[in-house]
């Protein structure tokens, strides 16, 4: 039977919409193209917070009606939807502001949640480490806190609190005062835990910064892309990792380090992250900058791309915005189109090979492409080679171990304590060679005539 919400007081105080009947709802204004369907994407989210979809409505406008979000009529014929598909939760495809979700509640009936809300939802309930769930709670309170005055319009000054007011001296001596709303104490909570929570993740951020400032000595390469894109499939086709796959949005929340052992015995640390999406939140990427650190300081962004979906470009366009605003949008990349084996249309391939021309055509399913994926990794990590002589101390195993990783060695002696090798390495790692041994000499050979000394 369909729940019915009084129109005086929606209930807001249960944003979940597991095991729910959702009606969806999307408002396309002059600047959102149409491709494919517009729902499809909502219709995922919603699917992956286990809720049923029953119905969606699609309204394309100028602007956004700022009382209602839609139109009058729209929203009348939402409300009917509603009743004849027995949908007791309307999601939009948009953010709403409060006085938007209150009007629209009022209208249908019905509970109402934005995209956003939606989001912030399904990342509770997948959040599993301590750290993803301090995460989660900052994102959810930095959004639910400007809309606090939305949800307690109903609740009056608290009696015995008058101040000046006849009621004022029903609390006797000492209760009098100004007075203060139930809004003012709420927000006054949600700003002390918003404080403790970033305070909490500043711990956690500095202490992932020297985790990784730790494996100085490694090339680091971290898995970034939309969601469902395979990141997970390829993080497991190469490590072995074991991870979790699952068909289905933000199946990964917590980043995942393994070993990815490429040729010659070298390898390098692989990291699989958190997915991205369309209009993801900016306070849920705020807070999980740590969770991001890996991609932030990273060697290498592997960029998987899902080839197989009618959006692949545009969902590539968002991955590169998101890492733009985190700082790392010059940070060397490959882009790697995946799940080319679930393409089903013979001309999708030539328009990708025509779109993205240095990008690597991959199947982390099947295995295929992978073998020219390790042998661009391979590239990236030599670089412009240079060949030098170094000069170390011959104790040094740390060091020596990693030119052996990292760098062609050509020859080595060793002459009064110290060990002469004459490599072929990439500025890079002659950086990152600099700082795990700072006693190193380097003269260019044959033709090199740039100074090495730091």
């Amino acid at each position: 039977m369909t729940e019915y919400f009084p129109p005086e007081q929606p209930i807001r105080e249960e944003l979940s919409v597991r095991r729910e009947r959702v009606l969806l709802v999307g408002v396309l204004t002059d600047g959102r193209p149409l491709v494919g369907d517009p729902l499809a994407e909502l219709a995922e989210l919603t699917g992956s917070a286990g809720a049923t979809v029953v119905g969606r409505v699609v309204q394309r406008r100028r602007s956004f009606n700022p009382a209602t979000c839609v139109g009058k009529g729209k929203l009348e014929e939402i409300r009917q939807r509603a009743e004849t598909c027995q949908a007791n939760v309307v999601i939009f495809d948009n953010d709403l502001s409060p006085s938007q979700i209150r009007e629209i509640e009022k209208a249908t009936r019905r509970k109402v949640l934005d995209r956003s809300e939606l989001i912030l939802d399904i990342f509770a309930s997948r959040a599993r480490t301590r750290e993803a769930r301090l995460q989660v709670e900052l994102a959810q309170l930095e959004y639910t806190a400007p809309r606090l005055r939305g949800m307690w319009t109903h609740l009056e000054r608290i009696a015995g609190a008058g101040g000046a007011t006849g009621a004022g001296v029903v609390g006797g001596i000492g209760t009098r005062g100004p007075g203060e709303r139930q809004i003012e104490i709420d927000r006054r909570i949600a700003a002390k835990r918003i404080a403790l929570l970033k305070r909490k993740l500043a711990q956690i951020d500095r202490r992932k910064i020297r985790e990784v400032h730790a494996r100085a000595e490694c090339f680091t390469i971290s898995l970034v892309g939309y969601t469902n894109a395979g990141k997970s499939t390829l993080m497991n086709a190469l490590t072995a990792a074991g991870t979790r796959i699952e068909d289905r949005l933000f199946a990964t929340l917590d980043t995942l380090t393994r070993r990815w052992p490429l040729a010659n015995g070298r390898h390098v640390l692989l990291s699989d992250t958190v997915g991205f999406i369309r209009d993801l939140p900016h306070h849920l990427v705020a807070s999980f900058r740590a969770t991001l650190e890996e991609a932030i300081h990273a060697d290498l962004l592997l960029h998987v791309a899902d080839a197989s979906s009618p959006e692949a470009r545009q969902q590539v366009q968002v991955v590169e915005g998101v890492l733009a605003e985190l700082g790392v949008g010059d940070k060397p990349q490959l882009l790697l189109l995946n799940k080319i084996d679930a393409i089903e249309d013979e001309a999708t391939l030539p328009i990708l090979r025509r779109m993205y021309p240095t990008g690597l055509l991959i199947s982390a399913l099947t295995g295929s492409g992978l073998e020219a994926l390790q042998a661009a990794a391979i590239e990236q990590i030599q670089g412009d080679q240079r060949r030098l002589t170094l000069s170390l101390p011959a104790r040094d195993g740390r060091a020596l171990g990693f030119l052996e990783r990292y760098a062609e060695v050509l020859d080595r002696r060793f002459e009064n304590g110290r060990a002469v090798v004459e490599v072929r390495i990439a500025p890079g790692m002659l950086g990152r060679l600099h700082n795990i041994a700072p006693d190193v000499q380097g003269t260019p050979t044959v033709d090199e005539d740039r100074p090495t000394h730091r």
